[in-house]
């Protein structure tokens, strides 16, 4: 078949880089990423996400169509409206190397089912569907809105997968035992439905992470005989999350009310330079790291007005906070902050000791084993080797 040249362009990139395999390369000609995207959308770039109008520039819009980045399709949950980008990204078309890299994970044969959480704009339901037959794909979403555009997409495309409009998170029990789970929203916890709907052997593939930064780690979990599911994470991934499991943003002021910090503030220096702590970056194997050893804790970054790099700590169970003011001349003079019944930075500094003491593992190093009762073991090489919830601090 011919294949678009902004298209195959970006077939020969995915190719090249090992991302997308030649079982399924015959899927991504037949399915054009550009029938699922909407007229108005917001490509991510280096400088922070544009608004792409087809109307207004049709080969632009084309060009980033054809490429290698996340999209935005909808914004604060269906509120928004304009041009400009919105508060919060709530449904997008995910970058094409990250959907063939979990399609990869997914390790797919000819004849099984796929359950995926989270349709958004249909490519990936479509895709499934012309790879695997599209009977044999489930696609569960939980805005109506997002969910009928991706039918009528489909349609249009000549797909006919089942499209649930639901809660994801409770997976779709009438169509259950699944052999594939496919994940596309980020998640804190495994539900034990998506395990109780997977048949022994079958596999789920999903980007989890904890609430420290936001960063996912795609995790591929295999479901044994006795219900547990394990296995490796494969790489690192920023997904939306699922929207019950969003991080409630902590305010400033409940922490911190009043001008000045509080009478009780705890005041320390700290020799841990900004340049091995603060990392802005969406694949910082330290970042994810520490959010698996200081639990219940969001981390921001800033710069004071006087351009010093801050780092902020907020408890989520508590009112526990920190704040750290990085001397980039004088490391060892950089000021600490803290209050709460934690002492957060005490806790990252312990535990990014114990990451460099265990050699800096990158994600791939780690695993998670979800037990029958639902507990979420995070391990360090096997699954013997339990990476500690929280490092005490001396």
């Amino acid at each position: 078949m011919t294949v678009e040249p902004g298209r195959r362009r970006l077939r020969d990139l995915l190719l090249r880089s090992g991302t997308l395999t030649p079982d399924w390369t015959s899927a991504f000609e037949t399915v054009p990423r550009e029938l699922f995207l909407p007229e108005a959308m917001w490509p991510s770039t280096d400088q922070g996400h544009i608004a792409v109008s087809r109307a207004e520039d049709p080969e632009e819009w084309q060009r980033w169509a054809g490429a290698d980045v996340a999209i935005v399709t909808q914004w604060d949950d269906g509120r928004h409206t304009g041009a400009a980008p919105g508060e919060l990204a709530t449904s997008s078309s995910s970058m094409p190397s990250a959907v063939f890299s979990m399609f990869a994970d997914l390790s797919v044969v000819d004849g099984v089912r796929v359950l995926e959480i989270g349709t958004g704009t249909g490519w990936c339901a479509a895709l499934l569907s012309a790879r695997l037959g599209e009977r044999n794909v489930v696609s569960v979403e939980v805005d109506e809105t997002v969910a009928e555009t991706a039918r009528k997409a489909l349609a249009a495309a000549g797909w006919h997968p089942e499209i649930v409009t639901g809660d994801g998170l409770l997976g779709w029990p009438q169509r259950a035992p699944y052999d594939r789970i496919l994940v596309t929203v980020g998640v804190h916890e495994v539900p034990g439905a998506w395990i109780a709907q997977t048949r022994p052997g079958g596999v789920l593939v999903m980007p989890w992470g904890s609430r420290y930064s936001g960063q996912n780690a795609i995790v591929r979990l295999t479901v044994a005989d006795d219900g547990t599911a394990g296995g490796h994470f494969t790489g690192a991934a920023r997904f939306m999350h699922v929207r019950s499991q969003r991080l409630d943003w902590p305010e400033y002021d409940d922490y911190l009310p009043g001008e000045g910090w509080p009478i009780d503030t705890r005041r320390s220096t700290t020799e841990l330079p900004a340049a091995q702590i603060v990392d802005e970056s969406d694949y910082a194997a330290s970042d994810f790291a520490l959010g698996l050893l200081v639990p219940d804790c969001a981390r921001a970054f800033a710069r004071s007005p006087q351009g010093v790099q801050t780092m902020w700590l907020f408890g989520l169970s508590d009112r526990s906070w920190a704040a750290v003011y990085f001397d980039e001349d004088d490391p060892a003079d950089s000021q600490v902050y803290q209050g709460g019944p934690r002492s957060l930075w005490d806790e990252v500094e312990v535990a990014h000791r114990w990451w460099v003491g265990q050699g800096q593992p990158g994600h791939e190093e780690f695993g998670l084993t979800v037990t029958v009762n639902g507990r979420q073991e995070v391990w360090l090489g096997e699954p013997s080797a339990l990476v500690p919830q929280a490092v005490p601090v001396r």
